[in-house]
């Protein structure tokens, strides 16, 4: 069974410590049966994050696990931002994340399992590059288009994402487009139109 702390919740420091959010926190173990154990065979991707895992829970839950590793070019820093502003947003064309595990030294963010995997796998394989005619091509346009403006304008905080991408672009059964991985994106304020960075972030 899949073990939940509901109690605990993920603080938004830049915010006085004040919860205004809140985050399930998966125990390792359930993450781990779920995963086999991070079984070579269950692993679905990687980036600079770390690897991807595919699980299922006891319940039949299909996940998709982002374990950090160690020797990433990201780091703590990348994680916590993700928590902190993922969680706070709710649209159809964003990837819905389920909780996250920060015991011990593990670092591992949860989210809903798409069974198309990524935008990419489909643009560069001969084969399945067939299946996306301009009707799929244009429904996934306009759904990560109207992911962009929810970002930009309608939700709760106004967020650049800053590493928008093909690979980070997952899709559902129905091909609908989700946008991913908001590790280097950015919280603008309500006045701000630019905003200068002395880090390089994105690919």
């Amino acid at each position: 069974m899949c073990q939940l702390k509901t109690d605990a919740a993920i603080i938004d420091k830049s915010n006085n410590g004040r919860e205004d959010y809140e985050l399930p926190l998966f125990t390792l173990s359930s993450i781990q049966i779920a995963t086999s154990y991070f079984s070579v065979a269950n692993k679905i991707g990687e980036g600079g994050f770390g690897h991807v895992y595919k699980g299922q829970f006891v319940n039949g839950q299909e996940i998709a696990v982002k374990r950090l590793s160690r020797s990433s070019q990201q780091g703590s820093e990348e994680f916590r931002n993700e928590v902190i502003l993922i969680s706070r947003l709710q649209h159809r064309n964003l990837v819905r994340i389920l909780g996250c595990c920060t015991q011990g030294d593990e670092r591992i963010l949860i989210y809903e399992y798409l069974p198309n995997k990524s935008l990419d796998s489909f643009l560069f394989d001969e084969t399945k590059r067939a299946l996306l005619d301009w009707k799929i091509r244009v429904h996934i346009i306009e759904g990560i288009a109207q992911g962009l403006q929810y970002l930009h304008k309608y939700s709760r905080v106004r967020i650049i994402h800053r590493d928008l991408k093909a690979s980070n672009v997952l899709l559902d059964n129905d091909m609908n487009p989700k946008i991913s991985d908001f590790g280097t994106a950015r919280i603008f304020g309500d006045n701000e139109s630019r905003a200068s960075t002395k880090r390089i972030v994105g690919t």
